[in-house]
């Protein structure tokens, strides 16, 4: 199915010589790839944010006791 939008791209594309049809199309790979990270899913979200928030080296093992006070599983490393 064609809009009608991409019909009229196509028909002015194609007066265009070569080298500038290539430029649109470069253009349109672009906009594409900026529209598919903008609209990314949750976990491209957390991915992009993974290694950014600054935290206790023993985070992931001790969670619960910086965020509920419980005691350390685990004695710190002399």
């Amino acid at each position: 199915m064609s809009s009608p939008i991409i019909t009229k791209v196509i028909e002015e594309m194609n007066n265009l010589p070569d080298d500038l049809q290539q430029q649109v199309l470069k253009f349109v790979t672009t906009l594409r790839q900026q529209h598919l990270k903008a609209s990314g899913n949750a976990w491209d979200v957390l991915e992009s944010l993974t290694g950014t928030v600054e935290a206790p080296a023993d985070w992931s093992a001790e969670h619960d006791h910086y965020l509920y006070g419980t005691p350390k599983h685990q004695e710190p490393e002399s």
